[in-house]
C-alpha cells in the first residue's frame, strides 16, 4: 500500500460530510423560518424515524440467517411489552444462544 489515504477516497468522504452538512442546516433553517409546520410535512417528519429503522434492519432479517430473523421476531414482540435495554438484552441473548446451538 502506497499510502494511508487515496485522494479520491477522502474527496468522496469530504463530499459526503458536506453534503450532509448542508442538508442537515438547510433543514434547520427552512423549518425555522415557518409560522407553522403542514400537517401533511409533520406526518412525513413524524415517520422518518420508523422509515430508517426500516431500512437499517430489513436487510439484516433479510440475509442475515435463521438465527437473525428468529432474535429479531423475538425482540419485537418482547420490544411490545418490556422497555428498550432489556429488550436488547434478551435479543442479545437469544441470537447468542441460537448460534451456539445452530452453529
Amino acid at each position: 500500500m502506497d499510502t494511508l489515504f487515496h485522494t479520491q477516497t477522502l474527496l468522496i468522504i469530504a463530499a459526503g460530510a458536506i453534503a450532509t452538512y448542508f442538508t442537515r442546516v438547510g433543514g434547520y433553517i427552512f423549518i425555522t423560518r415557518m409560522k407553522r409546520i403542514p400537517p401533511r410535512a409533520e406526518a412525513a417528519l413524524n415517520a422518518v424515524p420508523a422509515a430508517v429503522l426500516t431500512t437499517l434492519v430489513a436487510p439484516a432479517a433479510v440475509t442475515g440467517g435463521f438465527d437473525v430473523s428468529l432474535t429479531m421476531a423475538i425482540a419485537f414482540l418482547l420490544g411490545l411489552r418490556i422497555a428498550l435495554l432489556p429488550m436488547l438484552a434478551a435479543g442479545w441473548i437469544v441470537v447468542m444462544i441460537l448460534r451456539h446451538v445452530i452453529g
